[in-house]
Order: structure tokens, then sequence, then C-alpha cells
């Protein structure tokens, strides 16, 4: 939460599909604040400021329901154990108590509101901010230490320094004697997290709370320490103002803050945050959900994946998918030699579906890898399926033949082929989710008859099947060519 503006007041709620490229989350994803996604008996949940939050069946529609006492500000969650830990902020942040804040934490066994173990703890203190020093107890950000399990909490806001404290993981109270470091200052809405030898912190810098002209940006800066000193990619110290660029406006969306992060595993990661403008639904702050990569070290936001027509590459030798059908050679030949120099020069037609579409089988058609050549039978278009649900942070997709219903789909063999007409099956709708690495992971919602995940993979230069996924494999990764 921003001291700069004030906090706009709550609007009605708008659901809508969104523009032809689904690049939000669907159902009524409507949050301000919004703390790490977690997942509890089998949902996904995310709480915001005021109280209350959203809940997911699969991480794609989003509706309100979520249960979260107290009110304040820019909670975060953690699960440590069979327990989840709970923190906001209360007061602070400008709002109500001016600069008086208190930060609080409380348990619950589970968020599903409807659960009968579903009971919070009474809330307790963990820090606070008088008003007249340079911090303001607000937006509190959690981070469980992977490598030996110590509890971390970052709080803070414009109105002076960015705070650390350490909780106890046991009891979620402040370790007795523990006193708070200064570790950032132009930034609110911190959060940590750890990688690969680094402690990374996450701010939000700008300003918030006034839509469409909210200028908040999300930045980081990097430390071998818990504690600090957080460096960015130049070299500047986040106590001096440094931090570098993860995610800013884009896409008609405005304004991202409150970074969370959500390891999927296999290579996949999310960030969740909020925009404080999506033009696409009257301008409401939203919940954002984007793959999340690495790149020389430093976290970058990826992008959604966008419907288009594409070569379909494959990363183990560059070939594409296409069609197992005869190839259709084009009109003339070898073109320069023993030519004119002073021959017009005119352009050549690309070959049409229409040309070659007839020379195909009228059934099922196999799938291959091969030489791109932009030839119809190389080209998918990918668009999401309307009401076939989805997976954290996106839809499902169809992938057909450019100009027909020629749909990709598994097999009960683990198989690929290309069946006549898409149908809506559930073997023929597709996830499809960008790496940590920034190329992508292709996998069917289901194999039938068959229990096991399975990914799109190159089996040789030219032989796609379904098999596990191995992020270690370029074989398994694929990229989108829009030619």
């Amino acid at each position: 939460m921003n001291i700069k503006i004030k906090l706009l007041g709550a609007l009605a709620l708008l659901s809508i599909w969104g523009s032809q490229t689904a690049s939000a989350q669907i159902g009524k994803p409507f949050i301000h604040d919004p703390s790490t996604i977690t997942v509890s008996d089998g949902k996904y949940y995310t709480f915001g400021t005021r109280g209350g939050g959203l809940i997911s069946e699969d991480g794609w529609t989003w509706n309100g329901g979520g249960e979260r006492p107290g009110g304040g500000a820019a909670p975060d969650v953690v699960k440590i154990g069979d327990r989840y830990l709970v923190v906001y902020g209360a007061t602070g942040g400008g709002l109500g108590g001016g600069h008086n804040g208190k930060i609080l934490t409380m348990w619950n066994k589970t968020l599903d509101p409807k659960s009968p173990d579903f009971k919070y703890t009474e809330a307790v203190v963990v820090a606070e901010s008088d008003g007249h020093e340079d911090n303001d107890a607000i937006d509190p950000g959690l981070l469980l230490d992977p490598t030996d399990g110590r509890l971390w909490l970052s709080y803070g806001t414009y109105f002076g320094f960015i705070r650390l404290i350490e909780l106890d993981p046991k009891t979620g109270l402040r370790v007795k004697g523990n006193k708070a470091l200064n570790i950032a200052i132009d930034c609110e809405a911190t959060d940590l997290m750890y990688q690969d030898g680094w402690y990374y912190l996450l701010g939000t810098h700008g300003t918030c709370c006034d839509g469409s002209n909210s200028t908040y940006n999300i930045v980081v800066g990097r430390s071998k320490k818990v504690t600090g000193p957080y460096l960015d990619n130049m070299g500047r110290d986040m106590l001096k103002g440094g931090g570098k660029m993860v995610l800013a406006a884009g896409n008609r969306l405005i304004g991202p803050g409150h970074f969370g992060r959500f390891v999927v595993g296999d290579g996949v990661e999310k960030l969740s945050c909020h925009y404080e403008a999506d033009l696409d639904q009257s301008g409401r702050s939203v919940l954002g959900i984007r793959p999340l990569l690495w790149k020389n070290g430093w976290p970058v936001a990826g992008d959604n994946f966008k419907e288009g027509t594409y070569e379909i590459e494959s990363e183990r030798r560059g070939y594409a998918l296409e069609l197992s059908v005869d190839f259709v050679r084009m009109a003339g030949g070898m073109r320069g030699f023993g030519r004119d120099n002073d021959e017009p020069i005119k352009p050549v037609a690309s070959q049409e579906l229409a040309e070659v579409a007839k020379t195909w089988p009228t059934g099922n058609i196999g799938v291959r890898i091969g030489d791109y050549m932009f030839r119809p039978h190389q080209k998918w278009t990918i668009t999401a399926v309307p009401g076939a649900g989805g997976y954290l942070g996106a839809p499902y997709y169809k992938i057909v033949i450019a100009g027909t219903e020629k749909a990709l789909a598994a097999t009960a063999d683990a198989e690929v082929i290309a069946v006549p007409v898409f149908t809506g099956a559930p073997e023929q709708l597709w996830r499809i989710e960008q790496l940590t690495d920034g190329t992508y992971r292709i996998m069917p919602k289901v194999v039938p008859n068959s229990k096991q995940q399975l990914a799109l993979i190159s089996s040789g230069d030219s032989t796609p099947t379904l098999a596990p996924f191995n992020m270690n494999s370029d074989n398994s990764k694929w990229s989108f060519k829009n030619h």
C-alpha cells in the first residue's frame, strides 16, 4: 500500500472473458495487494487488503470466498509443516491510524472455510511503528529459508525504510531479542526468495491506488546473505534506491505490484501480483499470474502465451512439428545460375492450403518433425478454449493446422496425431507453459487410459511422442516462431 495516494473506494464486481488473447485470470479475479498464492486442500488461495480473498479450483478461474479475519492490508501466507502462517498489516500505510502500523501473525490448519478444521488462532503483534520513526509497519512478506528453516519477515513502505525481522517458525512470534534491520528504501510491498545461493529482495516501486494512473512496477536486488546488502545488476544498494526491473506495465495491464513466487516444479515457476488497472476489465485491480524466468541469475517476468499461428519448433535440433503428409513441391526450380541479372524481380507466392489440402488423408493423420519450410502442413493455430478450464495462470488451448479443424491430440498409446475435427475432448486440450529458461513445455490435459502426466517430446530428430518431461533435456522443450 502506498501512502502517496489515498486508497480508492470499493467497486462493483465484473467478470468478462477479456480480449481475444487471454492475458488475465477469468471469473472475478478482483483483488488488491494479494498474498503469495498458496495451495490448501487441492485449491489455490490468495488474500487481499481489507480481508477476504480469492479461491480457484484450477488456478485459472478465480472467485471470492477466501476468509481472513482482522481486516488490515497486504497479507502474506506461508505453509510451515501442516499449518499456514498468515501475516497482515493493521492500519499504517496512511490508512486510518496514519503511519502507526502493526504487523500481526496467526495460524490455521487449512485455508478452506468449509473445512471442519478451519479456525484461525488469535492474531499476535510481531512488529509495529509509532508514526514518527523512519518506518511504516505494513506490507509484510514472508520467507521460510530453504537452507536452514529460519523464518524471515520484511515490511515497510515509502515512509522510511524497508525492515527485516526474524520470526520463530514454530510459533510465528518474533524471535526474542531480534532487532529490525534496514534493508531498502524507495519501495514497498516487499517479498523475499532464495535461488541458487542468492537471496532476492523484490520491492514494489512507484505509486499505487490511482487506477490507470498508478506507476507501480516491481524491482529486485540480491545478496549472498538474507540480511543484505541487496544490490541490483549495476551494483546499486537498495538502501540507496537501487533495483533492477522485473515487471512493468504492458498489454493494457497497468501498475504491477505485490510480488509472490509459486514453484510449480519441473522448470515451471509463476509470479503473482496485482495490476492496479486492467483496461479490459473496467480498469479494475486484478490478480495477475505470469511465468517467472531466470536470466543470468536474475528473475524476469515471462509472457503469458499469446494466441496466434506458429511454427512449433523443437529445441532438440530446430526442426518443426508437422503433419505426416507428402511434400508438395512449389512451382519453379533453381533460380540464379546463368540468369540474366536484368530480369525483372517479382515476388513468388507462398504455398497455400487450398493447393495441398486435397492431397492429405481424410481421417487421422500422423505427426512428425521436419525442416521448416513455412508450408501449410507446418503452420499451427493455437487458441484458448472458453469453458474448458485451465491451470495456474492460463487456459487450455487447442492446436490445429491453420485454416482447418485438424487438431493435435494425444492417443492411448502415448503418441500424437492430428484428428480431422476438434471436438473439445480432453486429449485435444493442451497446457502450454513457459519454462524458467524461456522455452516451453507442451502437455495434453489427459492421455487416454493413463493417469500419467506426459509432455510432448522429441524422441528423435523427426519423431515426436509423449513421455515424462525432463527439464535437463532439449528433447522436452519447444519454441513458438511467428513467421
